[in-house]
């Protein structure tokens, strides 16, 4: 008699089904009604990523958002794909310093607006400035 057999136990576990491979839940005898109604769970990145190979996640440091709503230790998720237009929340880089800020655009002004009465806004000078946006705040998600 081989000795892996003999001391092996008899339930292998059901490690390789998943909650797809499993059609319905038949304890009882019969199949529950909510069976008919079960959907696939939930993929993030499915419902707040549009465009995957132009997003990236970071987390905020610092509370220059704080009245948008994005404070510190946040999760953000930041589309460099869509267009960052005047009222958006970027990140952009101004100097080598990363900054998140919402973005003011006038004639031939732009400003760096912080949504928190402590700081001030940044006026840009995209002559003389090392000054780059990275992309459009597109979610936050909020760390308790």
């Amino acid at each position: 008699m081989d000795k892996e057999l003999f001391y092996k136990s008899s339930y292998n576990g059901t490690k390789h089904f998943s909650q797809w491979n499993v059609d319905h839940t038949d304890a009882t005898g019969f199949a529950a009604a909510a069976d008919d109604y079960m959907e696939r769970g939930i993929d993030l990145n499915e419902q707040l990523i549009r465009n995957k190979p132009a997003t990236f996640i970071m987390r905020v440091s610092g509370d220059a958002m704080i009245d948008a709503g994005i404070a510190n230790g946040d999760i953000v998720i930041v589309d460099r794909s869509v267009k960052a237009i005047n009222g958006k929340i970027v990140i952009a880089v101004l100097n080598g310093e990363m900054l998140i800020r919402r973005l003011e655009k006038n004639f031939n002004k732009t400003r760096l607006i912080p949504d928190c009465k402590n700081l001030s806004p940044i006026d840009v000078d995209c002559s003389g400035a090392d000054f780059a946006i990275w992309g459009v705040v597109t979610y936050c998600i909020h760390a308790f």
